[in-house]
């Protein structure tokens, strides 16, 4: 079927964009949010521009990301210009404010819609080629959190309460399967099984935060590979995108998802479990990527749980999938019966293989410290 954008137009012309409407066309891979490419003519050049629908499931309160997201943007604009970077348009997300003023544009529908500028000459993956896109995401990843690191958590709004709070998201894991609303439970014996064996160790860190030994940080939260634009010509880092979940948490989750998301090369929801496995030499990559920048300003119960930070968060995304699942997948677009608990079966392969491996991650982990 081919995909007419013609009724985005109005919502297009909505933002302070100058140029002819041409066409808008589906962007991305993300689970959440509705994303376009949106192609407008301005003397005689084709200008180019992302365009996303907010889930306004997912996100109760929208305007809260554009707080955060002006917040954010604006403190690593001023830190990189104090650095001195010249290039700052292409280093850090821009937003195109509506005609009104403001950072969005609400629909009759009550729709919530923003535009960036697209940043060109910039590609990113959802699947890692090789260890070289391994280091330069971590280092993007590392760079972003450090331009961060003296930004007050309490300025920021808290986008979805609890979202990396692997204990509460167990809790809702376990009301979910009580109550067995779509009546899935029964197909989905063994990734229950799973979920409640390793639930053991699913309050290491929020134990740490409650106790200060680690701190809060602005986080991004969603740290996928693909979450990184890399430059098409030499491959190194340009800017870190889709900061709808910056706000206040742990490094350590960032850190582990982006060891959930690149160091095993198969798809997040990959059918034959035989392929999931972590790959220790993109690992390295990514360690030596993240520390080459972290290293200024983490402490060291961060570092000493960086090692187990993989299996804490791979668990707690695959027992979302499977919350998900159970209860008839309101929240993670699907594109098949039982896609969520595909994933969910993944994500929990993924944590046997951290497991096993955890001591080799925390050599090198330490190996890379006292290299630098």
């Amino acid at each position: 079927m081919i995909f007419d954008s013609i009724h985005l137009q109005p919502v297009v012309e909505q933002f302070e964009i100058d140029g002819a409407f041409l066409e808008a066309i589906p962007h991305g891979s993300g689970h959440i949010n509705e994303t376009y490419l949106v192609h407008v003519q301005h003397n005689g050049e084709r200008i180019d521009y992302i365009l996303q629908q907010i889930n306004q499931y997912v996100f109760k309160n929208p305007t809260w990301i554009s707080d955060n997201i002006r917040l954010v943007t604006d403190h690593m604009v001023r830190r990189k210009e104090q650095l001195g970077s010249n290039i700052v348009t292409r280093q850090v997300l821009h937003t195109v404010p509506a005609r009104d003023g403001r950072d969005y544009f609400i629909d009759k529908n009550g729709s919530f819609w923003r535009v960036a500028t697209y940043i060109d000459d910039a590609v990113s993956y959802d699947i890692i080629e090789n260890t070289d896109q391994a280091y330069q995401a971590a280092r993007a990843f590392g760079e972003f959190q450090y331009m961060l690191s003296d930004l007050p958590t309490s300025e920021l709004h808290e986008i979805i309460p609890d979202f990396h709070n692997t204990p509460k998201r167990v809790d809702t894991f376990e009301a979910a399967l009580e109550a067995d609303t779509h009546n899935r439970a029964a197909g989905a014996k063994h990734a229950i099984e799973q979920a409640l064996r390793y639930k053991e160790f699913s309050t290491r860190v929020e134990d740490d935060l409650a106790s200060g030994h680690i701190p809060l940080r602005t986080t991004h939260n969603d740290t996928k590979l693909n979450n990184v634009l890399l430059c098409k010509d030499d491959g190194k880092p340009v800017c870190v995108i889709d900061l709808d979940t910056v706000m206040p948490g742990s490094i350590l989750y960032d850190f582990g998802d982006m060891m959930r998301t690149s160091t095993c090369l198969t798809a997040e929801d990959e059918r034959n479990l035989q392929k999931i496995k972590v790959e220790m030499p993109i690992f390295d990559a990514i360690a030596q990527g993240y520390l080459s920048i972290a290293h200024h300003f983490l402490n060291d119960r961060e570092i000493d749980l960086l090692a187990f930070s993989g299996q804490l968060i791979t668990y707690e995304i695959g027992v979302r999938f499977l919350t998900d699942h159970l209860q008839g997948d309101p929240y993670f677009k699907i594109h098949r019966d039982g896609h969520n608990l595909d994933r969910a079966r993944a994500q929990f392969k993924l944590v046997e293989s951290f497991t096993e491996n955890e001591q080799k991650m925390r050599d090198i982990l330490k190996n890379t410290l006292t290299a630098l």
